[in-house]
């Protein structure tokens, strides 16, 4: 799969030449390689702000790349079997935002799951696309959202044959992974586009025994974080097409909202990064799976907790599951998942990813060691033995099937005016209201607002969730659709 040329990283190289030149700079930023701000260069470190540096003809401009990172492109297109891979700068969420405006306009219908992140909601607003949702199944015992069933989706395709394209997880905050390969051919005999937000799938594409990949299933596109698992820094991802895409007309779409002034250490850090993965991907993320599956097997020797894996696989819904992920039931030792997050950061210096109503999740990836997963267990263990309390009364369920009322774009744009949340059931709402992270809205522009949200928001925001998205930064008040 991979060239000979995978031990190159252009960008990183270029960078190493710029810094033997000694160029002095009279162009942004404005630092001026960390002379200008001495307490930010004593913090990141010299060698950080030296590279720290504007778009130039040696470095290449990432609008436009001709050179360097035009390289660097191809060699990641290799890297993960793709027809043309970009650099993102702005997170994956402006990968996500330029997968559906690069094949969706104002009015275009696409198929969805409704468990999807704030940025592909977003990307309706911002291009007026109309979502038809498929709800996911739930887990009842472990209250998660699952994967897309094959009966919903072909009835959504065939309820909607004009809708432009289909967006697929893959996987789930969760590790759940639904029918790709079958979803795909579905879409493309159609005449649907795939898109497929991978931001928790980067070992998908080099470890071995993973779920099976977007490109290699077959998508148009993919949306990939690099920096989640593969080592790459924060906000740096590869947005990756197939080749039913114009690659000049994807570049436009992402030019829209990326910056013009593209951070090199997070070019850099990408370079590297699919350097490192394409060479030694096997053995970095055979490791990564096998602490994994240490904790998850630890952990559930403890009795009260569920660190669940493949079992839950059931050929449709959960097709396969991702076995990096550790996530962890709570419920039963009648603590919310947020309860135990809180707990492990506050009383054992641990920072996981998230907690929600009944789970945690840690991220298990290339920078893990063994010993790291056994301060989490024995953690876990003793949170049990001094906090365990009866489970009578626990919210049971992470997802509420919305009743969606209008499209998101024309409920986010309408007239509005603001109520308390526990008095606007009935009214349609004009914001978000999500927990953060995973960023999966409970709520939406254009949805009805039930008494089911309602009791889940107040029920989060008491175990301590962090809520975010309404206008009011307290989470009070709900901006809702009309005068």
């Amino acid at each position: 799969m991979h060239s000979a040329s995978q031990d190159r990283a252009p960008i990183y190289e270029a960078l190493q030449k710029y810094k033997a030149m000694r160029i002095v700079p009279f162009d942004v930023p404005g630092h001026k390689q960390g002379r200008g701000n001495p307490e930010l260069r004593e913090f990141l470190g010299e060698r950080c702000l030296s590279v720290d540096v504007n778009a130039m003809k040696p470095l290449d401009n990432l609008g436009h790349p001709v050179s360097v990172i035009k390289e660097a492109e191809e060699l990641a297109a290799d890297a993960f079997n793709a027809y043309h891979a970009f650099f993102m700068v702005n997170g994956t969420t402006s990968a996500v935002q330029a997968m559906i405006m690069s094949v969706c306009k104002q009015g275009d219908k696409i198929i969805m799951p409704r468990n999807v992140h704030k940025s592909a909601i977003n990307a309706l607003i911002i291009s007026g696309a109309i979502p038809v949702y498929v709800n996911p199944g739930v887990n009842n015992a472990l209250g998660i959202p699952l994967g897309m069933s094959i009966s919903e989706v072909k009835k959504a395709m065939e309820q909607h044959p004009d809708a432009k394209a289909i967006f697929i997880n893959n996987p789930t905050y969760y590790g759940i992974c639904s029918d790709l390969k079958t979803i795909i051919e579905l879409a493309h005999q159609k005449g649907m586009f795939v898109l497929a937000d991978e931001a928790h799938g980067t070992h998908f594409y080099f470890g071995e025994n993973q779920p099976l990949n977007a490109m290699a299933a077959g998508a148009d596109m993919a949306a990939v974080s690099m920096h989640k698992t593969g080592g790459s820094l924060s906000q740096s991802s590869f947005l990756l097409i197939g080749s039913r895409l114009n690659i000049g007309h994807v570049r436009q779409i992402i030019n829209l909202t990326q910056t013009t002034s593209a951070s090199y250490l997070l070019l850099s850090s990408l370079d590297i990064s699919r350097r490192n993965l394409a060479l030694d991907g096997k053995n970095i993320f055979a490791k990564v799976t096998s602490l994994a599956n240490y904790g998850r097997d630890e952990i559930n020797k403890i009795g009260g907790y569920y660190a669940f894996s493949k079992e839950l696989i059931n050929g449709d819904s959960i097709f396969d599951f991702d076995t990096t992920k550790l996530v962890v039931h709570t419920r039963d030792i009648g603590l919310a998942g947020v309860e135990v997050y809180d707990i492990l950061r506050d009383n054992y210096d641990i920072q996981i990813e998230f907690g929600d109503i009944g789970n945690i999740l840690a991220i298990i990836s290339v920078g893990d060691r063994a010993l790291a997963l056994e301060r989490l267990v024995s953690s876990l263990s003793e949170i049990k033995r001094l906090y365990m309390r009866d489970k009578t009364g626990m919210f049971d369920h992470e997802y509420i099937t919305p009743d969606v009322v209008m499209a998101p774009q024309r409920a986010f744009y309408s007239e509005q005016h603001s109520l308390p949340i526990r008095k606007s059931a009935g009214q349609i709402s004009g914001e978000f209201v999500m927990a953060y992270p995973p960023g999966i809205p409970i709520l939406a522009p254009g949805e009805r607002i039930t008494e089911e949200i309602i009791d889940y928001i107040v029920y989060a925001k008491s175990k301590g969730s962090f809520l975010t998205g309404t206008e009011d930064m307290f989470i009070e008040n709900i901006r809702v659709v009309g005068e």
